[in-house]
């Protein structure tokens, strides 16, 4: 029994290391995005790092990371209070890694500027990967992020990068009227929309199953050899041709999207008449696929 209790606590310490290195990598990805493609370019930020901007524009002694710790305190406070202990901990993790990673890269190294189309692309890819891990564990790397996360609560069905465009989205209109800049504002846009989409793609782009829809006169047929070859479930459903009126039943198979090929081949060999739709599938639950989390995203 204490060998069983000794082995279950190792997990749950490998597990909490693995975690919160995922989450220290992410929030050092988005620091360095931040020094390398925003800072030099003046491409604005959405979030409490873009007030953070605005306060080290008027205060230059005072470090964008400073400020935007200083920022969040609030904020973690509601995050504390709606979703729980473990978003503060992990999230002030984030935090703490994000900010002074940005301090102290802004001052070991200064990045040169490029083309602000190019900085505003990749700047916006690679913080959305860096969001993208910090997400993926459940953690935030404060701000807005939190609020995309309170959000969630109200509005489950919508993926969480795209709730972040519009906290971001307003903190970027912010930014614009103090810097009276429009133009690095609406590199600021594209960097935000760039970002909600690699933070979906990390959090959801794994999640590649399919789900065919096949009918054919030789249903039974396909149906066997779907369950023998490809080891995959099918259910039948009734279906009715509203030309001709006649009965026809109606095959529904999940599927990887590896095996994509495999099932289009078997299709065809068995059945060349055979109509089949295949369709994008996403949270995909059940025995071969993914288990339901309280928590998920």
């Amino acid at each position: 029994m204490a060998c069983w209790s000794r082995r279950r606590l190792m997990e749950s310490v490998r597990k909490a290391i693995l975690s919160y290195g995922m989450i220290a990598l992410g929030s050092l990805l988005f620091a360095l995005s931040f020094d390398w493609f925003f800072l030099p370019n003046q491409i604005a930020m959405g979030g409490v790092t873009g007030l953070a901007q605005v306060i080290n524009a008027i205060f230059p002694q005072v470090g964008v990371g400073i400020a935007a710790m200083v920022l969040n305190i609030p904020l973690f406070l509601a995050g504390w209070k709606f979703i729980g202990f473990h978003l503060l901990a992990s999230s002030l993790f984030s935090m703490a890694v994000s900010s002074l990673a940005i301090d102290v890269i802004a001052e070991l190294y200064t990045f040169s500027p490029m083309d602000p189309m190019l900085a505003t692309l990749c700047g916006g890819a690679l913080m959305g990967l860096g969001f993208g891990l910090v997400f993926s564990q459940g953690a935030t790397s404060g701000g807005t992020d939190i609020v995309a996360k309170l959000l969630k609560l109200v509005f489950p069905w919508l993926p969480l990068g795209k709730l972040m465009l519009l906290p971001d989205g307003l903190v970027l209109a912010l930014v614009a009227l103090a810097f009276g800049s429009v133009e690095s504002a609406l590199y600021g846009l594209v960097a935000l929309f760039i970002m909600s989409r690699i933070t979906d793609a990390v959090l959801y782009g794994l999640d590649t199953s399919k789900v065919a829809y096949i009918i054919s006169d030789h249903w039974r047929t396909l149906s066997d050899t779907l369950l023998r070859e490809q080891n995959r479930g099918v259910t039948l459903l009734q279906g009715e041709g509203a030309y001709t009126g006649d009965s026809k039943w109606v095959l529904l198979v999940a599927f990887k999207q590896t095996e994509i090929v495999e099932i289009k081949r078997l299709v065809h060999r068995i059945d060349p008449a055979a109509f089949l739709i295949v369709c994008d599938a996403h949270d995909v639950l059940g025995e071969g696929f993914g288990e339901y989390q309280k928590e998920e995203l």
